[in-house]
């Protein structure tokens, strides 16, 4: 297997699949405004999620749930006029193709005509498989998303490891291969024991993208805002801060309050 990284002008969902054919992991990352994804995308990331997270990282939610269709596409349509070469994808919002495959087609077509995004993201193994078949033979990408499900919390009642027990498991295993089948680009294994997501990415021929799944799937996806140290109170086993912001943050702010207050800024230079 080559392991030669091909330098992509612009990511698709072809180059997913190639890069994982050639032994070059994909980076994922979020990203739900324009100044954010600009910085992202510049950085060479492969994929930039417009994540449901935005619910919780940018309106302050305890869960995914109350974020909508609407503020969704306002999210994704700022990061698309902001990047040149990474693969956008847009999470289908929970209420919005869960139960109805008609209603899913209809609200992935609204992302896809009204965001400019590139591909969706639905969580979920066999119980959407009618919706994935809609939204596919409307000839939109979509990537799915197994394991940990956020939209599920209530069922589930616990952010604790996915597919643990064997049941899972093998259910898991099993909603892989049917979505891969289904003609699904890639998949999203989200906390998930690394034994049984290398298994999975080892026996399917999509990319597996795992966030907290150990590092023998295809490629890694993390929250920007979780990464670059901005939340602080967030601290799961699985998650690398690349740098503290928080902290850089707190202290530029403080010092700001005490320029203007000890009229320190603007000095000279700094007016007109």
């Amino acid at each position: 297997m080559s392991t030669a990284k091909k330098d992509y002008k612009r990511v698709t969902v072809k180059s997913l699949v190639e890069m994982k054919a050639n032994g070059e992991k994909i980076s994922m990352l979020t990203a739900y405004d324009y100044t954010m994804a600009k910085i992202v995308d510049g950085a060479g990331v492969d994929v930039i999620l417009v994540g449901d997270s935005a619910s919780n990282v940018m309106a302050g939610h305890e869960t995914t749930l109350p974020i909508t269709l609407d503020q969704m596409i306002y999210h994704a349509s700022s990061v698309i006029r902001a990047i040149h070469r990474a693969l956008i994808v847009v999470d289908l919002p929970f209420g919005s193709y869960q139960s109805d495959p008609k209603e899913a087609l209809r609200s992935a077509i609204r992302i896809m005509k009204e965001s400019g995004g590139h591909a969706v993201k639905l969580e979920g193994g066999k119980e959407i498989k009618e919706s994935i078949k809609r939204i596919l033979n409307a000839g939109i990408p979509v990537m799915g998303h197994l394991g940990l499900t956020p939209q599920s919390i209530y069922k589930f009642g616990t952010y604790t490891v996915r597919a643990k027990e064997e049941a899972e498991a093998q259910k898991l295993k099993e909603d892989a291969l049917m979505l891969e089948k289904a003609g699904c680009f890639a998949i999203v294994l989200e906390k998930v024991p690394a034994k049984l997501a290398k298994e999975v990415a080892e026996s399917l021929t999509i990319p597996i993208i795992g966030i907290g799944a150990g590092n023998g799937v295809d490629g890694q996806v993390l929250v920007t805002h979780d990464m670059l140290g901005m939340t602080h109170e967030f601290n799961p086993r699985f998650l690398r801060r690349y740098l503290d912001l928080y902290t850089e943050m707190t202290n530029a702010f403080k010092q700001y309050v005490t320029d203007v207050k000890a009229v320190d800024f603007p000095n000279d230079s700094e007016q007109y």
